[in-house]
C-alpha cells in the first residue's frame, strides 16, 4: 500500500523546508504531491522558484496519509488563507490522520485553525508568542497526538526525517538518513 503525503506550497514558502521534506519524503518511497495554494509555480521566500504537481483544488476530497506545511513568509499566511487546505486539514485532524508544519506554519496556519488545542508545540522563534502553549518551544522537533511541529530551516532535515519514522519506522528512517550522515 502506498502511502501518500501532501505538500502544499505558495509564493513566500520557505525553500529549505518545502524541498527538504519533498526530497526526504520521496526517498523513503512516499508518493508526494507538492500542490500550491496559487499558481502551478511560485518564488520562494529566497527567490528559488518551484513548479507544483497541481493546484490544492485538485486534491480535495482525497485522502493524504500526511500533509505537511513548510513555513516561509508571506507563504504561510497564503497557505492558513486557503479555504480548500484549511478544510483538508480540519479533515485529516479529525480522521486521526499525520498533520505537520516546520517554521511560521504552526503559529501562522494551525494555530489559527485550531489545530494545536491542547496540543504542545513548536515553531519559529518569531512566532512562539502567537502558540497558545509555548512549553515545548525549545524543542526542534515535537510530536504530539497525531501533529508533527519543527523550528525552521535548521531543523528541517531532523523534522522530515521524523516524518519518514512516524510513517514507515525507525528501520527506513535509518537507511534514508545513513547516506545523510557527515562525519
Amino acid at each position: 500500500m502506498t502511502t501518500t503525503v501532501l505538500v502544499p506550497i505558495a509564493d513566500g514558502t520557505e525553500e529549505i523546508e518545502a524541498v527538504t521534506i519533498i526530497d526526504v519524503l520521496r526517498r523513503a518511497e512516499a508518493e508526494v504531491t507538492v500542490a500550491s495554494v496559487g499558481a502551478l509555480q511560485v518564488t520562494a521566500s529566497r527567490g528559488v522558484r518551484i513548479v507544483a504537481d497541481c493546484l490544492i483544488e485538485a486534491c480535495k476530497g482525497r485522502d493524504f496519509d500526511l500533509i505537511v506545511l513548510p513555513g516561509g513568509m508571506p507563504g504561510a499566511e497564503h497557505l492558513r488563507d486557503s479555504p480548500v487546505l484549511k478544510e483538508m486539514l480540519l479533515r485529516q485532524n479529525s480522521a486521526q490522520k499525520w498533520y505537520g508544519a516546520i517554521c511560521a506554519a504552526p503559529a501562522v496556519v494551525l494555530e489559527p485553525h485550531g489545530l494545536l488545542i491542547e496540543r504542545q508545540a513548536t515553531c519559529h522563534p518569531n512566532h512562539v508568542q502567537a502558540l497558545s502553549d509555548p512549553s515545548a518551544v525549545a524543542a526542534p522537533v515535537v510530536v504530539d497526538g497525531n501533529c508533527v511541529t519543527s523550528r525552521g530551516p535548521g531543523t528541517a532535515m531532523a523534522f522530515s526525517l521524523k516524518l519518514v519514522e512516524l510513517l514507515f519506522g525507525r528501520q527506513r528512517m535509518e537507511a534514508v538518513a545513513a547516506p545523510m550522515v557527515v562525519v
